[in-house]
């Protein structure tokens, strides 16, 4: 059997009175996800408890089939298993992100999607004058940086009481409302308000439209323990993506990680690309997961077009070409879901239902005739855990409550 998933992150919305009423994926062409839906079936399942904030970190790992109430520490050590960054049992890592702030506003969470060269120069520039034996800044892709505090069992910075606020969640509004809170927040807030001197002496910063105005520090975790997924459902696995956080799911789970010239993280990625390297990836490997950011990147702008053409091409480039290939191969199963809702209208990670696809070997049709998040809450399949779902699709044991 050959399993494949394909994530267009954050696709799930909210009707849009600029669509007449209907959602992204209901207004965009996609004819092979709804040539899922019609082979097979549309359902929802909700990624993120209640309790824990919707990111893409809690949202994955249960669309993987792990509960995040169980595995789940912080975004940020994920992100450092990307990069190879091995952790202690007394380390923390902390995602640093380069931003835009102006007059109190977090203009972008990006930084004008700053260029991989420039964010290293300012990583350097950072571990010059902030960096200590004990707190390490680590480069990693455009905005997306960590900084790692190397502890003892007698000196930790955190605790579970310490709030950070993702800089997306915060994106045309006051910082204030998101700044760091509980133990640690002064280190935190220290090396944030420091950082903007370092940024602002970088001339070829300085010089651009949306120059990074500081770090922003978010995220903190320590060393999560995920019971590799070949151990766990007798399946190999590929990941296909453009981000450090899936990558370092990935790592964690045992996978085998997949670089894709042209894969970019961003709205310019190589959809073509993504969907020619999984079909080779299935040659060696029972499942491969193909990770698109462009979704979630174009709900973060608000920019409705932008968000359609994307789904657009990503059942073009990658839904199609998979969906075809499976179907030569015997038995296989294909699963489309994204991970969280990012709506359009907040330009931030919601909680909710997502609405996902699934066709092949075992799954009988049901009457959707489309992938949408309309014909996912009228149907019968349902998963309030999502991270029963994945039990489900591989037709494994599901975790107990």
């Amino acid at each position: 059997m050959k399993y494949a998933l394909v994530i267009p992150d954050g696709c799930a919305d909210e009707p849009q009175p600029r669509l007449g009423g209907r959602t992204p994926l209901q207004a965009a062409r996609t004819p092979n996800m709804d040539r899922v839906a019609q082979l097979g079936l549309v359902g929802r399942a909700d990624n993120v408890p209640a309790s824990m904030p919707s990111g893409s970190d809690v949202a994955t790992m249960s669309l993987f089939g792990y509960d995040p109430l169980v595995y789940h520490t912080g975004r940020a050590p994920l992100e450092a298993a990307a990069q190879g960054i091995p952790l202690g049992l007394h380390d923390w890592a902390v995602r640093c992100n380069f931003v835009t702030i102006a007059e109190g506003v977090m203009r972008s969470f990006t930084a004008g999607q700053i260029p991989n060269d420039l964010a290293r120069e300012l990583i350097d520039r950072l571990r010059d004058a902030l960096g200590t034996a004990e707190w390490e800044f680590h480069a990693g892709v455009s905005y997306r940086n960590l900084l790692i505090h190397r502890g003892s069992e007698h000196a930790a910075p955190f605790d579970a009481q310490t709030h950070t606020t993702p800089p997306h969640d915060l994106t045309d509004q006051p910082i204030a409302q998101g700044l760091p809170q509980g133990k640690g927040a002064d280190m935190l807030m220290r090396f944030m308000r420091e950082s903007q001197a370092v940024l602002s002496a970088a001339a070829r910063n300085a010089a651009r439209t949306q120059a990074a105005t500081q770090i922003w520090l978010w995220g903190q975790g320590k060393r999560p323990a995920l019971q590799p997924f070949q151990e766990r459902f007798g399946v190999t696995g590929a990941m296909i993506t453009a981000v450090d956080l899936l990558r370092g799911i990935a790592a964690l789970l045992g996978w085998t990680n997949i670089a894709v010239p042209g894969a970019t993280g961003y709205l310019d990625t190589d959809y073509a690309a993504k969907g020619r390297y999984a079909i080779e990836a299935l040659d060696h490997r029972d499942f491969v997961v193909v990770h698109v950011e462009a979704t979630d990147e174009a709900s973060h702008e608000g920019a409705v077009e932008e968000k359609i053409h994307a789904l657009e091409l990503i059942d073009e480039g990658i839904v199609g070409p998979l969906l075809d290939h499976l179907q030569t191969r015997g038995d296989y199963r294909l699963l489309i879901s994204p991970d969280h809702p990012t709506f359009l209208r907040t330009k931030t990670h919601s909680h909710g239902f997502v609405p996902f696809a699934a066709c092949g070997t075992g799954l009988a049709p049901d009457v959707a005739t489309a992938y949408d998040e309309v014909q996912a809450a009228r149907a019968s399949v349902e998963f309030p855990r999502g991270c029963d779902l994945m039990p489900w699709f591989l037709a494994r044991a599901a975790e107990t409550p």
